[in-house]
């Protein structure tokens, strides 16, 4: 009896069999093509800008025409920290490079959520290439090596067919992950992205950085015309604009935020959103939209460090200025040493950059927010970042004193530590000089004040030799308000008498006058008769630029007088000196020169060569003052011998330039015009623009 067939079962009924039988059910399906997933890019960024240079690395990268070359690059991997737009600039590498007809073989796109709590693995990536190669999901085999090897078995087919496939393995955590996804063959290219720089791959490696100014720029203005093509809000704001990119970092991802707060509010200012960021103590809680979040993206990344390498990163956020040291780092871990292998670690995260020069670090802007922020949410954390902090303070306070020591020291003087000559000291104070004011900020802070006001007077000689006013500003008001908080007289008598100089070195010559004042009576006050000689004496200098000579040379005989009581040598040469030139001023030329060969004699007696060389050129001064321009020309030159060996550029440049006019008086114009051009350059080394075009203007009125 034949079989009944009825909807999904076998009807048997009726029928005879002759031992064991097994009925099994089969089903017929009709195949078609498995489904393809070569399509799959994802669209660009809107408003993208910008990367220019790295555009064209990737370009050249994936250029199929140099697969055969030898060296060719099947693998790029571009890095960067989270929010830096490496997705952004991998998409739009991959369109252009599809417009080109690159890769007719299509393009693939894999998110592997490298830094997620669930990340892909190799195994569930290489599933998911394979589907969308269109690879039938039962043709799937187990395990990443097998899977692999089918992997490139059907690329090399579809290159066969079709022409080379560009495969784009987004969000990498871990080179692990990427490497089975390479393609094979010569044609096919693989892009990866990570926030590491996962070295191991073989790969072209691009780390990538914060746009540039102009980048963060266009990206704001486009940003807002895109949502409205008549916002010109970035236009018409341009300086708040640039603000507001700096305050975001020059980072895309919070630049796009920043751009979203101004599209929901249209009335918004530029210039108010820039404020709120300023003044706000988070700045990443406001750079959140609701959707996107500059601190969520640094979490990922923070969250998947060690805990060794997540320490070191909140303690670095607490570090003072824009880079730190090996000797810094150091300070902050509490070791002997700067702890290399995390800080490798945490560059190859792209959470820690390298500085100018080797040795040096540096925290993007908005993750030192970000590390600061982890350390206020937690009371252990916080009072483990004071603890840095102190030592941090200690170390600049130790080696700013001994780097100060060695600049003051005069032979006869014990030999300052650390420094074995005057080079050295100044080459440490130049390379920490922004961490060194930055610190002295932390007065404003009870807990650092007495040991950052005196880490303040350690710098003023420095800053006044290396000509930094505007840093010395900053130091001496810091050092005074937290002098005056602690009812500290003598210290706030010091900042008084050091912030005078720097005003008038800026300028600002009644204000210097004024402070000048305020520390003479401080001085006296508390009976500190040499602090009070020094404060006379600069204010005698504050009295001479304003024109009030007489009164200057009464504020340096007195200085003078009380150096000489006190037993200071070497400072009562400078007040010889102070009153030359006052003298100088009021034409007693007599007295003048009398007062200049005084200092210059003592500042042989006690060994201090740099200013007995600035003594010969005030000698200079007063002779050619008086006519006796060939024993002024050699005065001068005296100088130029002497202080050769200190690099004071500013001091070479004056001389210079005061010896080329003793040349116009001496009738010799060729030698007059040299001189002028030298001192220029010794202005230009010095920073002093203003001095050095005036030196070539008089050179070039010069008719030989």
């Amino acid at each position: 009896m034949g079989e009944q067939y009825g909807g999904d079962h076998q009807d048997f009924r009726g029928g005879e069999f002759n031992g064991d039988f097994i009925a099994k059910q089969v089903d017929y399906h009709q195949h078609g093509p498995a489904p393809t997933a070569l399509d799959a890019l994802p669209p660009k960024v809107a408003g993208f800008t910008g990367r220019g240079d790295q555009l064209g690395e990737l370009l050249g990268a994936f250029d199929p025409d140099g697969g055969e070359a030898p060296g060719a690059v099947l693998v790029a991997a571009v890095s960067g920290l989270g929010g830096i737009g490496k997705t952004a600039l991998a998409v739009e590498a991959a369109h252009e490079a599809c417009a080109k007809g690159w890769f007719p073989g299509g393009v693939l796109f894999v998110n592997l959520h490298g830094y997620d709590d669930d990340r892909v693995t190799a195994e569930q990536a290489l599933e998911t290439l394979l589907r969308g190669l269109g690879t039938p999901p039962e043709h799937i085999p187990n395990g990443v090596d097998a899977r692999a090897a089918l992997y490139r078995s059907v690329l090399a087919a579809r290159e066969r067919e079709l022409g080379a496939v560009l495969v784009l393995a987004d969000n990498a955590s871990a080179a692990e992950q990427v490497r089975p996804l390479h393609p094979g063959g010569a044609r096919h290219r693989l892009l990866a992205t990570s926030r590491s720089k996962l070295p191991q791959l073989g790969a072209r490696l691009l780390p990538l950085g914060e746009l540039s100014p102009e980048e963060a720029y266009d990206l704001l203005d486009r940003a807002l015309r895109i949502a409205a093509p008549g916002d010109a809000r970035v236009a018409n704001e341009s300086e708040a604009a640039a603000e507001l990119a700096l305050l975001c970092g020059h980072l895309p991802l919070a630049l796009q935020i920043a751009a979203a707060l101004l599209v929901l509010d249209r009335d918004k200012p530029v210039a108010e959103l820039v404020l709120e960021l300023a003044e706000s103590g988070d700045r990443l809680l406001h750079l959140d939209d609701g959707e996107r979040s500059v601190r969520a993206a640094f979490d990922l990344s923070y969250r998947r460090l060690s805990a060794e390498q997540a320490r070191l990163l909140r303690l670095l956020a607490l570090a003072p200025g824009p880079e730190v040291t090996a000797e810094v780092v150091a300070a902050l871990d509490g070791a002997d040493a700067a702890p290399v292998r995390v800080l490798d670690a945490l560059c190859r995260a792209h959470l820690v950059e390298r500085g100018r020069g080797r040795g040096r670090w540096r925290l993007h802007d908005l993750v030192r927010v970000f590390g600061v922020g982890v350390v206020r949410g937690d009371a252990g954390l916080w009072e483990e970042g004071e603890t840095a902090r102190e030592r941090v303070l200690g170390f600049y306070h130790r080696w700013a004193d001994a780097a100060d020591g060695r600049l003051r020291w005069l032979p006869g003087m014990p030999e300052p530590e650390r420094f074995v000559d005057r080079a050295g000291a100044l080459a440490w104070l130049d390379s920490e000089r922004a961490g060194l004011v930055a610190v002295v900020q932390w007065a404003r802070e009870e807990r650092y004040a007495p040991i950052a006001v005196r880490l303040s007077q350690c710098l003023g000689e420095y800053l006044d030799w290396r000509r930094a006013f505007d840093d010395k500003i900053t130091v001496c008001g810091v050092a005074r308000e937290a002098a005056y908080r602690a009812g500290d007289q003598v210290g706030e008598a010091i900042a008084w008498d050091s912030l005078g100089i720097a005003l008038q070195q800026t300028g600002r010559v009644e204000e210097a006058i004024d402070v000048h004042t305020r520390a003479c009576d401080l001085y006296q006050a508390t009976g500190e008769r040499q602090g009070e000689a020094i404060a006379w004496n600069n204010l005698g200098f504050a009295l001479q630029l304003r024109g009030r000579a007489g009164e200057a040379v009464d504020a340096h005989t007195r200085a003078r007088s009380l150096f000489q009581i006190v037993g200071d040598r070497p400072r009562e040469a400078i007040a010889w000196t102070s009153l030359g030139s006052a003298l100088q001023e009021v034409s007693r030329a007599g007295e003048a020169i009398d007062a200049h060969t005084r200092a210059r004699d003592l500042y042989q007696a006690v060994g201090d060569r740099l200013h007995e060389a600035i003594s010969w050129n005030n000698l200079g001064n007063a002779l050619g003052a008086t006519g006796r321009v060939e024993e002024a020309i050699e005065a001068y030159e005296k100088t130029l011998e002497g202080i050769r060996e200190f690099e004071d550029w500013y001091g070479t440049g004056l001389t210079l330039s005061n010896l080329a006019l003793a040349y116009e008086d001496a009738a010799r114009p060729a030698e007059a015009r040299t001189r002028y051009l030298q001192s220029a350059d010794a202005y230009t080394r010095a920073n002093a623009p203003t001095e050095a075009a005036r030196a070539r203007t008089r050179a070039e009125a010069i008719t030989p």
